[in-house]
């Protein structure tokens, strides 16, 4: 009982789900769409993407030493 809901906590399933559903359009039209949220992925795909930048950039550094 306890280990499942430890389990269920620690979950990245959803986390995932949702990086690939703001890189791609909403065909069945399954979630909300207004300003506010459109605006909140596009800067969620800004950061997301500086991120994988920036930590490429440092991968190369420490290999290159």
């Amino acid at each position: 009982m306890m280990l499942n809901k430890i389990k269920e906590f620690f979950s990245i399933g959803p986390v995932f789900s949702y990086f690939f559903r703001i890189f791609q359009k909403d065909k069945d039209g399954k979630y909300p769409h207004s300003f506010n949220l459109k605006m909140m992925h596009g800067i969620n795909k800004i950061s997301i993407l500086m991120f994988l930048v920036c930590l490429i950039i440092m991968v190369t550094r420490c290999a290159t030493r």
